[in-house]
């Protein structure tokens, strides 16, 4: 039997271990109330990252274009990295969080498939993993975005929320209760690839008439670009902005004329705005949320868009004048919103990762400390 000294000395030493492994928390950079992470937003386009403080601050940003899809995924790969690398050059790098716009598996490390990228079954947490030595986070984009949302935009304070991304195409997100909704094998809240129109447009996933083949940023300058050659009255005033380019037709350009009252582009915007009602009107009938959050580029165009949108909606609403309506609002973090709440989430994943490092060496050092003792029964000289 032990000794009344050996069990205060073990009680104290184990004590002792307890508390530094709490005192190293509590001082962690992670912790620590302004001590960033990295957030990085993937879109068809662009590849976004940002230092992003805890309460939602961008500190510092920096921005490229996305690698023709065409080439190997590793180019992607290797611009996120140089983006990581070149932001640690100035700031203390603890976690990186990446939305990317694609599927995703529930253990959000492998992109299974984004198609607007080359990415297929992709292992691209590991992959960084290796690379950039820091816990890294794999989310879809638009799940980062809605958590951005939630946490430090117009997301705040509602428990049943639904995110729209509308970019390149249109990504989306369900918040339930303080949870973002994966689903059961981690691709819930595609719903830019609902077909509304069958035998529509064709997609890149290989389906016709998905929702985003009429609501999105592609759909916008497809429809632009068609009129354009088509050589129609309407779009000379776009095409003298563009020198007769028809390729140099894009997106934030048709929002930029048609806040100048440009009347093509205020039209083509009110279509877009249309489509978009109509699927959020099916989405409140299946998911009932309190508020819808449209962000993405395209939101920028703001109510020259939304307000369309709203009127679709209340038109195709299920029980509409019977029942509550779910508002719709602008994203208030814009095109921040992936990259903010992939950086939140990955300082999440950091401190798990964190604290799971800390029980380890506890683990270690009790059991090096039991090691050392006497057997039981036996004093030692």
């Amino acid at each position: 039997m032990s000794t009344y000294r050996e069990r205060v000395n073990r009680r104290t030493v184990r004590a002792t271990v307890r508390g530094a492994a709490a005192t190293r928390e509590r001082r962690s950079h992670l912790s620590a109330p302004r001590v960033p992470t990295v957030g990085i937003d993937i879109g068809g386009t662009k590849v976004m990252a940002g230092v992003v403080d805890p309460e939602g601050n961008v500190l510092e940003r920096v921005r490229t274009e996305t690698p023709d899809k065409s080439k190997s995924p590793k180019v992607v790969e290797d611009t996120i990295a140089e983006l990581v690398l070149d932001l640690s050059d100035r700031h203390d790098v603890h976690a990186v969080g990446i939305g990317a716009a694609g599927w995703v598996d529930t253990d959000r490390s492998t992109v299974l498939f984004a198609p607007h990228l080359a990415w297929r079954n992709e292992p691209l947490r590991d992959a960084l993993a290796a690379r950039l030595a820091v816990p890294i986070m794999v989310d879809n984009d638009a799940n980062t975005a809605v958590w951005g949302e939630w946490r430090f935009g117009a997301g705040r304070g509602a428990d049943h929320l639904v995110m729209i991304t509308l970019g390149t195409g249109i990504g989306g997100a369900i918040l339930e209760g303080g949870k973002v909704k994966r689903g059961a094998y981690g691709v819930a809240g595609e719903f830019g690839h609902m077909q509304v129109v069958p035998g529509g447009h064709r997609c890149p996933c290989g389906n016709r008439g998905c929702w985003e083949q009429y609501s999105s940023g592609n759909a916008l300058v497809r429809e632009a670009r068609e009129l354009a050659a088509a050589d129609s009255p309407v779009a000379h005033h776009i095409l003298d902005r563009v020198g007769g380019r028809i390729g140099d037709i894009t997106g934030p350009l048709i929002s930029e004329l048609a806040r100048g009252g440009d009347a093509m582009c205020v039209e083509l915007l009110e279509d877009v705005g249309r489509w978009l009602g109509v699927g959020i009107a099916n989405l409140a009938a299946a998911l009932d949320p309190a508020r819808f959050v449209i962000g993405g580029g395209v939101s920028e165009a703001d109510d020259l868009l939304i307000g369309p949108a709203r009127e679709a909606f209340r038109r195709q609403l299920t029980g509409r004048g019977y029942r509550p309506e779910a508002t719709i609002v602008r994203a208030e973090l814009g095109t921040d919103a992936g990259m903010v709440g992939a950086a939140d989430l990955a300082r999440l994943v950091a401190r798990r990762f964190r604290r799971a490092n800390r029980r380890r060496a506890e683990r270690v050092h009790r059991t090096t400390f039991d090691l050392r003792l006497p057997p039981r029964g036996r004093t030692s000289r």
